[in-house]
């Protein structure tokens, strides 16, 4: 009989923490790239909070009479609806929206239901941190919705 060789363990130490550690940087990036992403959305809701409050009181200031029966009918609808986009349009663009979040779009909807209006907003984040093979930006979103409440 001879002598029975044991296996050489040496190198083992060194791969499990060279993989701890790309593991824990891997988890830093998750964690920092959805603070971004929060932080970015809360952000997004602001300005969506303003773009519905403008759209909203366009239609109250430029005709006082919109809402007072309701925009459940189609030309009312329409015109209540033109009315919202112009003033998000000119709100976003007045308080700096689109230097502030680039690639800034947004949409403009009526929900007749409580004659409101509804913004969405969206914006590409590009995320702090990443690695191979995962994407570089993120898309994110918030909406907001106003009425105009008459006495």
């Amino acid at each position: 009989m001879g002598h029975q060789r044991i296996p050489d363990e040496r190198g083992q130490t060194s791969l499990l923490i060279v993989g701890l550690a790309v593991v824990l940087m891997m988890m830093v990036a998750v964690v920092v790239d959805a603070t971004a992403a929060y932080l970015q959305r809360q952000g997004l809701a602001t300005v969506a909070d303003g773009a519905a409050l403008a759209g909203a009181d366009a239609g109250s200031r430029n005709e006082p009479d919109l809402y007072t029966d309701g925009i459940r009918d189609e030309p009312r609808l329409d015109q209540a609806r033109a009315l919202a986009a112009a003033a998000v349009a000119d709100h976003l663009r007045e308080t700096g929206a689109y230097a502030e979040f680039p690639g800034l779009r947004y949409a403009v909807s009526l929900d007749p239901a409580d004659d409101s209006v509804v913004v969405r907003v969206q914006a590409p984040l590009d995320l702090p941190l990443t690695f191979p093979g995962a994407p570089q930006t993120a898309p994110v979103s918030a909406s907001a919705s106003a009425t105009v409440l008459l006495d």
